[in-house]
C-alpha cells in the first residue's frame, strides 16, 4: 500500500467519539480518530513495512503514527529514525506506547532507554522509561542488567515526585514492569512502590488514574503472571 492509499482509508475509518477522547488526552489535528482495532486490520494486511512506516509517521497525523509503529520492521529501525520518532512523538499514545515498543524490539533498545531517560524533553524522556520498560517485557531475565534497573528503581524513588507529568507516568510504570517482569526484583518494586505512595499525574481532566504499583504488582502476582516474558509488546 502506498501513503495516499492508507491515508484514504484512514479518513473513512474515523471515528468522532474516538477522535473527542483523544483530543482531550492530547492529539492535535489533523486526525480522524481510527480505533486501534481498525488499524490491526490494516495492519494485518500490510504486516511490515520500514519505508512504508517512516513516510506514515512523518504524516504527523496520529492515526498514521500509531499505524507506523505496528507495521514497522525493527530490525532495519537505525538509530537515527528511532531519534525522529521520539523527537516528534507529540502525546503521549506516541511517545509512550509506539516509540518504546519499536524501540525495545530494535538492536539499540537499551541504550537509547539510558539516553532519552537523561531528556529534558518530557515527551523523550518518557520514551525512555517506557522504552527500558518494554525491554523487560521482552528479554530473558539472564540478559537483564539487574544493578542498573536497581539503580533506576532509586532513582525513580528519589525524582518521581519532582518529575514532569508523563515522566511520573513512565517512571511509575516502570516500577510495575520491574515487579511484574524481574521475579527477582518483584518484592523490591513492591517495597520501593511503597515509599513512593500514590503518584498524582494530571489526566487532562479525564477520568483515567495511576495505578498504586504495590497494588497492581500483587494482581499481577494472584493472575500467576510474573515473569512470564512477551515476544512482542506491540498492541
Amino acid at each position: 500500500m502506498t501513503v495516499k492509499e492508507v491515508m484514504s482509508e484512514l479518513k473513512i475509518s474515523g471515528n468522532e467519539s474516538i477522535k473527542r477522547i483523544f483530543l482531550k488526552h492530547g492529539a492535535k489535528e489533523p486526525f480522524y480518530g481510527v480505533k486501534v482495532e481498525d488499524l490491526k486490520k490494516i495492519q494485518k494486511r500490510i504486516k511490515k513495512d520500514y519505508q512504508l512506516s517512516l513516510d506514515l509517521y512523518d504524516t504527523g497525523n496520529s492515526d498514521a503514527m500509531y499505524l507506523a509503529g505496528l507495521i514497522a520492521d525493527e530490525k532495519k529501525m537505525t538509530k537515527a529514525n528511532l531519534n525522529h520518532w521520539a523527537k516528534n512523538a507529540y502525546w503521549y499514545m506516541i511517545s509512550e506506547y509506539t516509540v518504546p515498543w519499536i524501540a525495545a524490539e530494535s538492536n539499540f533498545g537499551r541504550e537509547l532507554a539510558l539516553d532519552w531517560i537523561e531528556s529534558k524533553q518530557e515527551n523523550i524522556a518518557s520514551s525512555g522509561w517506557a522504552t527500558y520498560s518494554c525491554l523487560m517485557a521482552l528479554t530473558p531475565d539472564e540478559n537483564l542488567n539487574k544493578s542498573e534497573i536497581k539503580l533506576l528503581l532509586k532513582r525513580i524513588e528519589k525524582e518521581i515526585n519532582k518529575a514532569q507529568n508523563r515522566v511520573k507516568q513512565t517512571m511509575n510504570a516502570f516500577v510495575i514492569a520491574v515487579g511484574g517482569n524481574v521475579p527477582e526484583l518483584t518484592e523490591l518494586a513492591i517495597e520501593t512502590g511503597k515509599r513512593i505512595g500514590n503518584v498524582t499525574i494530571d489526566m487532562c481532566g479525564t477520568a483515567c488514574k495511576t495505578p498504586y504499583s504495590p497494588e497492581y504488582i500483587d494482581k499481577l502476582k494472584k493472575r500467576g503472571v510474573i515473569g512470564k516474558k512477551k515476544k512482542t509488546v506491540r498492541c
